[in-house]
Parts: structure tokens; C-alpha cells; sequence
């Protein structure tokens, strides 16, 4: 707990999109949040200070989860962050938002791109989680972002998609290994969600009708949407859910 008896919650790459509406659904439940981002530094201040003029409490922490001391430098700023607020380091709720997902079919892809990828969606939220074991409470809450490529192919962006697959399986097993210590561990698996990321698509009609084409309701995702689904996995009604994948893609390709 924060002097203030507030819970924390830190979400990576909160500054815009799904992460952002995290980090404001997480603020608005009470949570002190320590908003991450890689670069943007308007757009974290954004998230920061939307929170704040909510009433929340929030902060941001800057480090690149591509970079080999990144994950020391996001808990390094995270325990910064904290100080600056009067509170102890402690975790309640990790929330393994951050990603890159660049749309590429198997001969367009890279080694380069390929091994970016990796140590951003993967690597990144491995080394956060054995890093953060020692801040992260009893009772805590991991929650990991994949998508619903795991579930539907989609070769557009196949090394993505694998990504996201290993993301599953470390939700599944991490699940078992701290649950001696009431930790929950769930993987949120969002479908098209109006971001940055689609923007370019959502540009014109038949962009904008090929995303809504994809959900059962016949339209695109809102950050709101994921976010609800990860309030509620982050609080203490979600205790006994673990180790499960959470469909979260408006009912895409039923």
C-alpha cells in the first residue's frame, strides 16, 4: 500500500490506446498508477494528467523495453516514481500491455524485425515479471494483453502472432508457479481496437467496414472495452479466476 493506503498498479506502454484506457480504468478504481512508455513523452503526460484531473493518481515511468537495461530502467523509474509520491515500491497489479505489431506476412519479416519483436512482446514481459517477484505482494494481480491471433490465423502478421502465442503459454505456466503466494495470473486478448496502430486503416470506409466485419456486434473495439475486462480481473472479485484466456475481441470470427 501507498502512504495513502492506495493500491498500485504499474501498466507498460500506458500512454496511449488500449494501455492508456487501462491505466485510466485502473486510476479510477483506486489505484496509485505508474504509467510507462517508451518514448512519447506528450502522450504519457497526456495519460498522467487525464488521470489526475479525475482525481486519480499517476505518474509516468520512461524506459525502452527494446533496449538490454530496459526492464532495470522501467523499475528503477518505477521506484522513483513511487518515492516522489511518498510510498514504498510495492505491486499490487502488472499489467504486460506493451507491444509492437507490425502487419507482415512470413516473407516480409526480418531478422531484424523478427528479434525486435520478440524483445518487446516477449522477452520484455518475462524479465518484468522475475524482476518485479520481490515488489509484486501476495495477492497480486499479473495481467498479460495477447490478442486474438492466438486464437484466429492471421498471416498478415504471423510473427506477431507468435509473440502473442508465448505470451499465453507464460500466462498459463506463471499461473501455477505463484499461486502459492495468491497471485492471479490471466492473459486479456483484445481484436481490433480503435488505436494509432489501425488508424491508417480506419481511414477510409472500406478500411473502417473491414474491422467492424471482424466482431459479432459489427463494429471495432474501444479501449473502454479491454479495460473493463482488466478491472475486473485486477480486482479482488477476480481471485478466483487464474491461468485463463480472456476472449475479449467482441466475439470476432465466431
Amino acid at each position: 500500500m501507498t502512504a495513502s493506503g492506495a493500491r498500485t498498479a504499474l501498466v507498460t506502454g500506458a500512454s496511449r490506446g488500449i494501455g492508456r484506457g487501462i491505466a485510466q480504468r485502473l486510476a479510477r478504481d483506486g489505484f496509485l498508477v505508474a504509467v510507462h512508455y517508451g518514448s512519447n513523452d506528450a502522450a504519457a503526460k497526456e495519460t498522467v494528467e487525464s488521470i489526475i484531473a479525475e482525481g486519480g493518481q499517476a505518474f509516468a515511468v520512461r524506459a525502452d523495453l527494446a533496449a538490454g537495461d530496459g526492464v532495470a530502467a522501467l523499475y528503477e523509474g518505477f521506484g522513483e516514481g513511487m518515492a516522489a509520491q511518498g510510498a514504498e515500491p510495492g505491486l499490487d497489479v502488472l499489467v504486460n500491455n506493451a507491444a509492437l505489431g507490425p502487419t507482415a506476412r512470413i516473407d516480409e519479416v526480418t531478422e531484424a524485425d523478427f528479434d525486435l519483436l520478440f524483445a518487446v512482446n516477449v522477452k520484455a514481459p518475462f524479465f518484468l515479471v522475475q524482476r518485479g517477484l520481490g515488489l509484486l505482494r501476495d495477492g497480486g494481480r499479473v495481467v498479460n494483453i495477447s490478442s486474438g491471433v492466438t486464437r484466429m490465423a492471421f498471416p498478415e502478421a504471423i510473427a506477431y502472432s507468435m509473440t502473442k502465442g508465448a505470451v499465453d503459454t507464460f500466462t498459463l505456466a506463471l499461473a501455477k508457479e505463484l499461486a502459492g503466494r495468491g497471485i492471479t495470473v490471466n492473459t486479456v486478448a483484445p481484436g481490433f481496437v480503435e488505436t494509432d496502430m489501425n488508424a491508417p486503416l480506419r481511414s477510409t470506409p472500406e478500411g473502417a467496414a473491414f474491422l467492424e466485419s471482424f466482431s459479432a456486434f459489427g463494429r471495432i473495439g474501444q479501449p473502454a472495452d479491454i479495460a473493463d475486462v482488466v478491472g475486473f480481473l485486477a480486482s479482488e472479485e477476480s481471485r478466483w479466476v487464474t491461468g485463463q484466456y480472456i476472449d475479449a475481441t467482441g466475439g470476432s470470427r465466431l
